[in-house]
């Protein structure tokens, strides 16, 4: 199975995505990671995004489609794959549907996880994250014990510029236009999409996932 995990930023993608990776032993490909990889390793690649990323913008298509061809490459037809982040736009699905043609590979279900702006600005803007040991906490949710500091080694936390409240306004309006219209795409094409409440606590969104893939009974 090789599945989409589609919603707004802050959603809980990530959570819900290395859930099955680990639960199923699937391979999970994060464009995210592989952006901030490149961003910081400053690849050419890595330098084309960082200026978008900033600004909570899109990276251009060629980009991205670059940056996942060449992980894909790395793995076999047979592994099992969620794609968290990736497509985000017509263009991406298109290609995507090219490479993993190529790679004797296809979509067998996406995964569109939900949640009203409100609660999405709340999780985004409230991260903040250890510049040391990488812990990350939620001003609104799940603060430090001491406010501003890690637990663990007292360092000043820090916000990622695409955390900041107007940052993430843009990035919501930008799902909005050019991410919601994929889920016509892969309707259209004869793919099973599943609407999942990602509002539910994070156990509730996990078990509503594994049924709605068939994984449980």
């Amino acid at each position: 199975m090789h599945i989409i995990l589609l919603g707004p930023p802050g959603v809980g993608k990530g959570t819900q995505g290395a859930f099955l990776a680990e639960g199923q032993g699937w391979e999970r490909v994060v464009t995210g990671d592989l952006l901030r990889v490149a961003c910081k390793q400053n690849t050419d690649l890595g330098r084309a995004a960082k200026h978008f990323m900033d600004i909570g913008d899109l990276v251009p298509d060629d980009v991205m489609i670059a940056l996942v061809k060449d992980k894909l490459g790395t793995l076999p037809a047979s592994r099992r794959v969620v794609l968290d982040g990736f497509p985000r736009t017509s263009a991406q699905a298109s290609s995507l549907s090219l490479m993993l043609s190529d790679l004797n590979m296809s979509i067998d279900q996406v995964v569109v996880l939900q949640a009203e702006d409100s609660s999405l600005i709340k999780r985004i803007s409230g991260r903040r994250s250890c510049p040391k040991c990488g812990a990350i906490y939620n001003i609104y949710l799940s603060p430090p014990t001491e406010d501003g500091v890690c637990d663990n080694d007292k360092m000043a936390l820090q916000q990622r510029n695409d955390d900041q409240p107007m940052t993430v306004s843009n990035r919501l309006e930008v799902y909005r236009k050019q991410t919601v219209p994929l889920i016509d795409y892969y309707e259209v094409m004869g793919v099973p999409v599943h609407y999942i409440d990602g509002e539910q606590n994070i156990k509730d969104v996990q078990e509503a996932i594994m049924i709605a893939l068939g994984l449980v009974e």
